[in-house]
């Protein structure tokens, strides 16, 4: 058995002086030590943003993709592997925009892996655009001086209505509870994705609040309705395992053999 400690890899993280990530980080290393995870067992794969650089790290396999594919790179890895722990990576830029139509089909499809988003609505590595969560009146950026002015996104309640079967939110403020959320995550049979509210201090130093403002919600239902109806009204603070529905991930097993797609080809 390792300690949580000993999961580290040799390299320093860069991220600013009181990043959320690094939080993230040690919730990442307290899990695997509940899991008695094996390094080699396990694998992260990122994009491309601050939160992206977390696989360096770990003393474990991990892959730094490109912009918005850390989905499809760990879907295509969980597949050819599934004797493989893998657990894709990613922030709120990556994620929801660019790796958007990922996210989505990441939900449906259901393939066994977990899927972390480190969000702090901004563009941190960028230095400081506005991303697909930054809220609509936002006015630290120079170019949207006056705010997005566009609606954020709702993560969970996208993926709930995408067909993921774990939707949770976790706060990098309470890395305790985060590491016992990702346990869970990894526990549960199917794509299970974790919203991290992560602090950047950086570009947006009001979210020093977000300790005073996040809040534990004891929903954890697997009835879709109940969790649509929470969700919607839900203030984005909450924190907790939202939906919990199980179900057989993909590829599903099948009894018959494989077509040989040679079979009546003609030139």
């Amino acid at each position: 058995m390792l300690k949580a400690k000993q999961y580290k890899s040799g390299v320093k993280p860069i991220w600013c002086p009181g990043c959320g990530h690094y939080s993230v980080l040690n919730a990442i290393t307290k899990a695997f030590a509940a899991l008695e995870q094996s390094p080699e067992q396990a694998v992260l794969v990122s994009g491309i943003g601050c939160s992206s650089r977390l696989p360096a790290y770990l003393n474990s396999y991990g892959f730094h993709g490109v912009h918005g594919r850390a989905l499809p790179l760990a879907t295509g890895l969980k597949v050819a592997r599934p004797d493989l722990n893998v657990i894709a990576l990613g922030g709120d830029g990556d994620g929801f925009s660019i790796g958007g139509n990922h996210f989505l089909h990441a939900c449906r499809r259901n393939v066994d892996l977990v899927y972390v988003v480190m969000d702090n609505e901004v563009y941190g590595m960028t230095k400081g655009q506005a991303s697909p969560t930054t809220p609509e009146h936002w006015q630290h950026s120079k170019l949207t001086p006056h705010g997005p002015e566009v609606r954020p996104f709702q993560p969970c309640a996208l993926a709930l209505a995408a067909g993921a079967g774990f939707i949770a939110r976790g706060h990098s403020g309470d890395p305790n509870g985060l590491a016992q959320m990702l346990f869970a995550a990894v526990k549960h049979p199917g794509f299970a994705f974790v919203q991290v509210l992560s602090q950047c201090v950086t570009f947006c130093p009001e979210q020093v609040q977000w300790k005073e403002q996040v809040h534990a919600e004891s929903v954890g239902t697997d009835n879709p309705a109940e969790a649509a109806h929470f969700l919607h009204s839900d203030d984005g603070f909450a924190k907790g395992i939202f939906y919990c529905n199980p179900r057989t991930p993909w590829p599903l097993p099948h009894d018959s053999q494989a077509t040989d797609l040679r079979e009546g080809f003609r030139l």
